[in-house]
């Protein structure tokens, strides 16, 4: 299988599947002098585990990682990071049935037709328990940009009709300490607990009708210096795209005002630059915070839009693999929204391609490398 690695300079290769015996990635193109041990992955993944509450999956894991490499002395070294998290709930038997027939909203008929044959068990590597790895590589990452003072503040705008009411302006402007206090004091990881509230009822009822729900995940980058992403092909942007829609339930990406651009004109919709502080700086944001691909320091705003749960109790039309049309109904242990234990996927991302650009900005100018290396301009 290809394309299991995300990175140019910070790479993360993820993996392992939902029913074997772990999970993990490979973390290569981290800098040395790192401070960095387990607590700190445990920390990202903690948030992403099953069991959280009665919105989420009833698999029990503790989702523990183990660093097996490239940390010494609570300090990375610069070779490559190793990490591995042992399954240790998995129940294939609840899937056995599904070997003979596709799961509407899942990717089993479409590895049928590429590989030929599929891990049924839980998807596979299809399945939402392989962003394990990204999470942990992601934590890396978030590791190294909080050196550089560089933060994420990412939590779920909507879940169903439930949107929360504050915009990204009136969370920024807020002690960002208490707005996470906040984002974590609630299962569904929303900084608004009249909107949690409602979300919360929401889901109730779905789980009542063996449905799901989806919703909108939004992320806001603060600490972004000017100039970061390339002109064409590596914009921040269009690769921040390609970063979260890597993640299987994403089926939108919008930065900035996005779609309601469309909607608006050159007057409202360009950012008018002014001096703040003695420094450039724009007095909205309508472009999250990237102009020409290329950051322009004013904080990074994106949303993806969360699908439902495609794994649901209620029954569905499919097809069997010989080719009859069936009726389903799919059992096992599921989450009735993906949003909450997505938002860290999310921001792990996040993370991982705005690093990698960082790093790779490195050789932009001839000043940068003659300061690294101590050589006097000539």
């Amino acid at each position: 299988m290809a394309g299991s690695s995300f990175g140019t300079h910070f790479k993360v290769t993820t993996w392992g599947e939902s029913h074997g015996k772990g999970i993990g990635s490979v973390v290569d193109g981290c800098p040395a002098g790192v401070p960095l041990c387990e607590a700190d992955i445990q920390t990202f993944l903690d948030r992403r585990k099953p069991g959280q509450s009665k919105f989420s999956t009833a698999r029990k894991e503790s989702d523990a990682v183990e660093i097996l490499s490239g940390v010494f002395e609570g300090k990375t070294t610069g070779t490559p990071i190793s990490l591995i998290v042992r399954n240790e709930d998995q129940r294939s038997r609840d899937y056995g049935e599904i070997a003979s027939y596709y799961r509407p909203g899942h990717a089993d008929y479409s590895f049928d037709e590429k590989y030929g044959f599929r891990d049924y068990r839980g998807g596979g590597r299809s399945s939402g328990r392989e962003t394990i790895g990204r999470v942990a590589g992601g934590a890396v990452a978030a590791k190294a940009l909080d050196m550089l003072g560089i933060s994420f503040l990412t939590y779920a705008r909507a879940i169903g009709p439930a949107t929360i009411s504050c915009s990204p302006g009136d969370l920024l402007a807020k002690d960002p300490a208490d707005v996470r206090e906040q984002i974590m004091s609630n299962p569904l990881y929303m900084p608004d607990d009249v909107a949690a509230e409602r979300a919360q009822k929401f889901l109730t009822e779905c789980m009542e009708q063996k449905n799901s729900a989806g919703g909108v995940i939004e992320c806001i980058i603060t600490g972004m210096p000017a100039g970061i992403g390339e002109p064409v092909f590596d914009k921040l942007d269009a690769n921040l795209a390609k970063a979260i829609f890597s993640i299987g339930a994403v089926k939108g990406f919008e930065i900035g005002d996005g779609f309601a651009s469309a909607a608006s004109t050159g007057l409202c919709n360009n950012d008018s630059f002014e001096m703040r502080g003695g420094k450039v700086s724009v007095s909205t944001n309508h472009a999250g915070g990237v102009l020409g691909g290329v950051s322009s320091g004013a904080p990074i705003i994106f949303r993806a839009a969360v699908k439902p749960t495609p794994s649901i109790a209620a029954p569905q039309k499919t097809v069997s693999k010989s080719g009859k049309d069936i009726e389903i109904s799919i059992h096992g242990r599921h989450d009735p929204v993906i949003v909450p234990r997505a938002v860290v996927v999310v921001e792990s991302m996040a993370a991982l391609t705005v690093l990698d650009l960082m790093m790779e900005n490195m050789g932009a100018r001839m000043e940068s490398l003659q300061a690294f290396y101590h050589r006097p301009a000539r």
